[in-house]
């Protein structure tokens, strides 16, 4: 097949939706399908496009078996709302007629749009169509429910922007989303149910070996063997509310209970929410052998990063807890750890973590300290709790299981678009 993809992040971005779509082009490269990706330079977590990158021309490379062309990106040094708006319409105005003219000289059988930046998909929809190619949508963040139930953007624009969101979301041949409240959730924006397909987030399951990887960590971090590590790896934006595990941590420092463990709060991360953290570690004197904060590690660290914990921590803010499907979830499943997730019953992210930890009040810094003690106190139920998880990682997340679905799910899809054509 031939697949071109129109996305803002791509490889060699470490951490969020660049490194999932990195990863499914280079897979299908390595597959014999014939790859061309139409994208921004890398710019994220650190919103400061990389070394060796230009954000204001236009550049080909051939990256994997990938054919990449990348557009000019404006990356603000502050994401406010009206910063994020211009970052992503600049993404838009330069990739539009580029993904267009790929279209029209490789004639792909699927153009496949990436979201964020959703303000890109009518380029995407409009060359798939010009083309006679496969118009697919992949939804890995409701980023305009998201924008405002945070308060990003102001609420006045809001039935405007959601017609118009699913308005285009309708017009897509089939739209993808990566949990099964999120597929729900494109049925409730009008996306009919033959459209939709459920195309999670993967890990490779066969790096994660939780014992002697993460023993090799701990000890480069100079953690004594007999303490309990509480872990938070990856990118802080605003929809994390990550200062909830420094004021967890302040609560148990504050409040010492009896007999109780050597807990150590560690967190490898970047991203725009991570001044408010330092801050929050400030305000409250956490001393660093309470709480470490390191830099994102590097991909070819996760596994031994993951597998140092004994506990992982996912904070997330009550009104993004079913917009978005935190992509780090199933490196934390792999990895053997239970998770600590502030989530809402009946939320997407409860319901996955039940039975693989513990679920508390999005943002309640009591709570999630009074689950980090009790799982510090009980390695029998965090062993209970992290194979459950490692289970459901292989089952659900394996790479070579959702992406080998992808595939059969392109050929079907085409298949059917060709014989509809008849």
């Amino acid at each position: 097949m031939r697949i071109l993809i129109h996305g803002l992040n791509f490889a060699p971005e470490p951490t969020g939706i660049g490194r999932f779509t990195g990863d499914m082009a280079a897979w299908l490269a390595a597959r014999g399908h014939r790859v061309g990706v139409v994208t921004a330079p890398p710019y994220y977590p650190a919103w400061r496009v990389g070394d060796g990158y230009s954000a204001w021309r236009w550049s080909r490379e051939t990256w994997r078996g990938v054919r990449v062309i990348r557009c000019p990106l404006y990356v603000p040094s502050r994401a406010t709302g009206l910063r994020r708006l211009a970052h992503l319409a600049s993404f838009a105005a330069s990739s539009s007629l580029i993904v267009c003219w790929r279209t029209a000289f490789s004639e792909p059988d699927i153009v496949f749009a990436v979201a964020p930046a959703l303000v890109g998909a009518p380029a995407s929809w409009f060359a798939a169509r010009l083309g006679g190619a496969l118009a697919w949508l992949h939804v890995q963040d409701f980023e305009t429910d998201a924008a405002f139930g945070l308060g990003l953007l102001p609420a006045g624009a809001g039935a405007a922007a959601r017609r118009a969101e699913g308005l285009l979301l309708r017009g897509f041949d089939v739209v993808s989303s990566i949990s099964p409240g999120m597929v729900d959730r494109l049925a409730d924006k009008g996306v009919a149910a033959g459209r939709t397909v459920l195309f999670p987030n993967w890990v490779d399951v066969t790096v994660q070996d939780v014992a002697a990887r993460g023993e090799r960590y701990r000890r480069e971090l100079g953690i004594p063997d007999d303490a309990v590590v509480a872990l938070y790896a990856g990118n802080i934006g605003a929809k994390q509310g990550a200062e909830t595990m420094a004021e967890a941590a302040a609560v148990l420092r504050d409040s010492p209970r009896p007999d109780g463990p050597d807990i150590r709060f560690v967190v490898c991360a970047a991203g725009a929410g991570l001044s408010a953290l330092e801050a929050a570690v400030g305000r409250h004197a956490l001393a660093p052998e309470t709480f470490r904060l390191l830099p994102l590690q590097p991909e070819e660290r996760l596994a031994d990063l993951l597998a140092s914990a004994d506990i992982h921590l996912l904070p997330q803010r009550a009104s993004a807890a079913d917009l978005v499907m935190p992509s780090k979830l199933g490196g934390m499943l792999a990895s053997g750890r239970p998770t600590v997730a502030g989530a809402d019953p009946g939320t997407q992210i409860a319901r996955t973590v039940e039975g693989c930890g513990l679920v508390v009040p999005p943002g309640d810094a009591g709570a999630m300290a009074d689950a980090v003690f009790r799982l510090a106190r009980e390695p029998a139920l965090r062993h209970k709790l992290g194979m459950t998880a490692r289970a459901a990682a292989e089952a659900t997340y394996d790479r070579e299981t959702v992406l080998g679905r992808l595939e059969e799910d392109f050929a079907s899809r085409l298949a059917a678009k060709r014989e509809s054509r008849k």
